[in-house]
């Protein structure tokens, strides 16, 4: 008899615990929404029940549009693909010692794919099938805010019109850096830390609008900082940044902030959403094609990705 009370006590314990468990997964997924309704919300991207672990921080995360969507993690394999639908496809990015810190992931207007590494000052380029095409910095050696060959911790990556590539240089320096395609220096956007107009307080990501504007999140001012094509400062929009920055072929701007665990999406330079998500949303991405919405949490003890997918129109009636 004290065995099967025993085993009674275990059991209405594990059916409250499952409860607890529902509970809480209910209440995380209510929370998880966006302010105008456009967006259904869901965490647990790549993940069924906790399974496959990550086993390290979800950094960032890149969809390309093709039906792949990549989710970089701070452990290898380094580079984890799957399906729009989260199903698991490949990975790599075996070797320890790719990256001193992977960072942040970009998409390139040629598919290739471009990472930052802040602890050894570099940022990569490789190609679709992993192979280092073209490594910007000097690995291992910091540069200051006049450097043109060398950074110090850069953090995102961004592309204009006709391949430019422009460097978001700024756990340390307070930069821009603007390349040709292939790797040559053209300018420093910035350069000077402040909260002064043009000053910029750590950038944390980069893109370049349809009117060529270079729109920087410029993180630790709480706004996003404009410039023009040649750098010349233009204003400022009010938005949490420490985190990704992405801008559509239609001119939408996404900005996602670990702070705010949310994206804020400007049409014409105006507040048009703010979508909730899960957890500490480091790492930003939007498919080009369907306007799905990724986000990969910095929160070391609970690594996630976020998928916010756009609700279809009702039917007429």
């Amino acid at each position: 008899m004290k065995k099967l009370a025993t085993l009674g006590v275990l059991a209405a314990g594990l059916v409250a615990a499952a409860a607890v468990s529902t509970t809480r997964l209910a209440a995380q997924q209510s929370t998880l929404a966006s302010l105008f309704d456009r967006y259904d919300v869901k965490p647990n991207f790549g993940q069924v029940n906790g399974n496959p672990p990550w086993g390290g921080l979800t950094t960032w995360v890149a969809a390309d549009g093709k039906g792949s969507v990549i989710v970089m993690v701070r452990a290898v394999p380094y580079f984890r693909v799957f399906t729009t639908d989260g199903k698991p496809v490949k990975t790599w990015g075996d070797d320890k010692s790719l990256f001193n810190q992977a960072h942040s992931i970009q998409f390139g207007p040629d598919g290739s794919l471009w990472a930052t590494d802040p602890n050894d000052h570099v940022v990569h380029k490789f190609s679709a099938d992993g192979k280092v095409l073209l490594t910007l910095g000097k690995k291992g050696v910091p540069g200051d805010d006049t450097a043109r060959d060398a950074f110090n911790r850069p953090n995102a990556v961004g592309f204009g019109p006709n391949g430019e590539i422009y460097v978001s240089d700024g756990y340390v320096n307070s930069r821009i850096v603007q390349f040709t395609g292939d790797g040559k220096f053209v300018r420093i956007i910035g350069g000077k830390k402040g909260s002064g107009p043009g000053e910029l307080q750590l950038p944390h990501g980069v893109v370049v609008d349809r009117q060529g504007r270079i729109i920087v999140a410029d993180s630790d001012n709480k706004r996003l900082s404009v410039f023009s094509k040649d750098g010349a400062f233009i204003k400022t929009l009010a938005a949490p940044s420490r985190g990704g920055l992405v801008i559509t072929a239609d001119g939408t701007l996404y900005v996602s902030d670990v702070n705010a665990g949310a994206v804020t999406v400007f049409k014409n330079d105006q507040i048009f959403d703010v979508i909730k998500v899960e957890g500490r949303p480091h790492g930003l991405s939007v498919d080009p094609v369907t306007g799905d919405v990724y986000t990969s949490s910095s929160n070391g003890d609970a690594p996630n990705v976020t998928k916010a997918s756009l609700k279809k129109p009702a039917p007429p009636k």
